[in-house]
């Protein structure tokens, strides 16, 4: 399976949805440089695809990239759906483990707030960075196993 990145997103603090800065360094056993979630034990990155944002838009929520607070937007893959375990290789080289699928959501969720739903804790997921380089728009996301 192969995919795209369509976004590179970071924030300053957590619990805030992210922007788009178009590329970034993944820095091993840490996560996106210079992003509040870097270091975070197995959840350095995080993942979310835009068919599970599509479904948030499709209740008329207007939702953009980086929206819920995901440092790489995909297409093309059914992020979800991969078996925790499973590598993903980004771009030239970069290397990710995928660590856990979804998440649970602390009361008063700030993305929840502000965007009215959460897809993050039913098809969100998360890796640890495994090999580190940059990731940039437009670089294949391809399932390595």
């Amino acid at each position: 399976m192969v995919g795209k990145v369509v976004s590179v997103n970071i924030s300053k603090d957590k619990g805030e949805k992210k922007r788009n800065v178009g590329q970034c360094m993944l820095i091993q056993d840490k996560g996106l440089k210079d992003d509040a979630h870097a270091g975070f034990m197995h959840r350095q990155v995080s993942l979310l695809a835009t068919d599970s944002i599509a479904k948030i838009k499709a209740k008329g929520i207007e939702v953009g990239y980086g929206d819920f607070a995901e440092n790489l937007t995909t297409e093309g893959i059914e992020l979800h759906t991969l078996p925790v375990g499973t590598k993903l290789k980004v771009g030239g080289g970069v290397i990710l483990r995928v660590s856990q699928i979804g998440k649970e959501c602390h009361a008063g969720c700030a993305i929840f707030q502000q965007v009215g739903d959460c897809v993050m804790p039913r098809e969100g997921v998360f890796a640890e960075v495994l090999t580190e380089g940059e990731v940039k728009i437009g670089d294949e996301i391809e399932v390595v196993r």
